[in-house]
């Protein structure tokens, strides 16, 4: 049990920013950069995923961090998504494909299990509203 105190220290988070680094990456080092529609709006939804979690963080609220949770949990499917257009059209490479949906499979794990933390906290009736600090699990 650790005590968090920035969104920094939340290993969803963590993950959902090497999720978002390896995006940017493939999408500046592939075909990918010529396609910019798609590269817009994979990149997107990989940052997406990062600063809601962040975002959700800094709201303070056990209600609204879950809600921003689900969110991000969203746009790690939209990045998925993304990916197989990418790999159908030839604009990625297989294991560019395999690395960056099990990066976002992991990151999409660590939300789901933060949230449900989030929500046990809400239902033992423990955590009505996150202070500046507060506990988790992960």
């Amino acid at each position: 049990m650790g005590r968090i105190t920035r969104f920094e220290e939340i290993e969803a988070w963590q993950d959902a920013r090497t999720l978002a680094n390896m995006v940017y990456r493939v999408a500046q080092q592939t075909a990918l950069s010529r396609d910019f529609g798609l590269k817009d709006q994979i990149t997107r939804a990989a940052v997406s995923v990062m600063a809601n979690i962040a975002e959700g963080f800094g709201r303070n609220r056990n209600t609204e961090f879950t809600h921003y949770l689900r969110i991000a949990s969203g746009s790690c499917a939209e990045v998925c998504s993304h990916l197989y257009i990418a790999l159908d059209s030839g604009k990625i490479e297989k294991s560019d494909f395999d690395s960056i949906r099990e990066q976002a499979d992991k990151t999409g794990r660590k939300i789901t299990a933060l949230s449900r933390y989030l929500k046990s906290l809400a239902n033992q009736g423990q955590v009505k509203e996150l202070p500046a600090e507060y506990t988790t699990n992960e």
